[in-house]
């Protein structure tokens, strides 16, 4: 009988304490510019302190230690924009597990290294996350488990620990603002608030170029869309045509989806840094680059999430100093 699609609070709750010894429950600070911007008291969680870099190494932290010992032996694989694969291959070296990364030619050279510096073995494939899906497909023949990056109960279970801690770190909370790729962030953290404040509005921020859940949503199914190179790398990528879980928890707890420019993504990159002296990477900014572009109405205290802080730094410095970025034209 095929697993209900949803993950439950408990598992969540378990997440949390398998994880415990492994993760940094990461600061929530307020936000004083954002707060007079938006007239609601707005706090951002700064996630991208986590260990790796982003929230990725709390699912992946999950997922390989409720492997069993067939499953340690024989080494796991999987296919990454770029922060599931360093969070998953951290969390293997601690392990003691043997991990392998395919991603593609489109991820920046910077997170393919950090992932090196790991401990896991690289794999470059295509020029979209579903080519890249090839490699691990083939290995998963081989014998090696695969952790996928967002569709999986252990993966989601994780991420949903983000949202205990949001809510814990602001009860009275009414809007969280969260990234939006493939859904197992946004479909933990919403299964977690909404179970014990089932009004609180969960808001999902992804880019124009690419949105794959967005599109599939506006479609019914999950669909495949094109993978462009966009300053929210790691919001790229399919959410898969056999989709089991994340595309049913987004349709159903996920209040409202907006989307970003290119522009618009890089003031949040810029705000974060001159205003809240934040290092974040694209898809971290989202929230933020949201709210600067007023397409998201708040109506009480709202929680910010920043969810990943990976950015080459030369590309940060262009960015900060006002320089228009255009990451697809320059990767054509």
């Amino acid at each position: 009988m095929p697993r209900d699609p949803f993950i439950a609070p408990q598992e969540i709750e378990a997440a949390r304490r398998r994880i415990a010894g492994q993760i940094r429950v990461t600061p929530v600070e307020a936000s004083a510019s954002l707060t007079e911007r938006c007239g609601v008291p707005v706090t951002l969680k700064l996630e991208h302190h986590q260990h790796s870099g982003s929230f990725k190494f709390r699912g992946a932290s999950n997922a390989v230690l409720s492997l069993d010992e067939g499953q340690r032996r024989a080494g796991v694989v999987a296919v990454s924009t770029g922060n599931h694969g360093r969070g998953l291959a951290r969390a293997c070296a601690m392990a003691g597990v043997r991990s392998t990364v395919a991603m593609s030619a489109l991820v920046p050279p910077n997170k393919v290294e950090a992932i090196r510096g790991e401990g896991a073995e690289v794999l470059i494939h295509g020029r979209s996350q579903d080519e890249a899906q090839q490699e691990v497909d083939r290995l998963v023949a081989g014998g090696m488990t695969m952790i996928p990056p967002f569709d999986h109960p252990d993966v989601i279970a994780g991420q949903g620990t983000l949202g205990l801690e949001m809510l814990e770190a602001m009860p009275e909370i009414e809007t969280v603002l969260v990234q939006l790729s493939g859904g197992g962030l946004i479909a933990g953290v919403a299964a977690a608030i909404k179970a014990a404040r089932p009004a609180v509005r969960v808001v999902g921020v992804s880019m124009e170029r690419g949105a794959a859940m967005h599109a599939s949503l506006a479609a019914g199914r999950p669909v495949e869309v094109e993978e462009v190179a966009t300053l929210a790398d790691s919001l790229g990528g399919g959410i898969g045509l056999r989709n089991a879980h994340t595309f049913a928890m987004v349709k159903a707890l996920v209040d409202e989806v907006v989307l970003l420019t290119e522009t618009e993504i890089a003031a949040g990159i810029a705000h974060a840094y001159w205003q809240e002296r934040q290092i974040v990477e694209g898809s971290g900014a989202v929230g933020i680059g949201a709210l600067l572009a007023d397409k998201v109405q708040l109506r009480g205290p709202t929680m910010v999430l920043l969810s990943g802080g990976n950015i080459d730094m030369r590309l940060h410095h262009r960015i900060i100093s006002g320089e228009a970025v255009d990451v697809a034209a320059e990767a054509a």
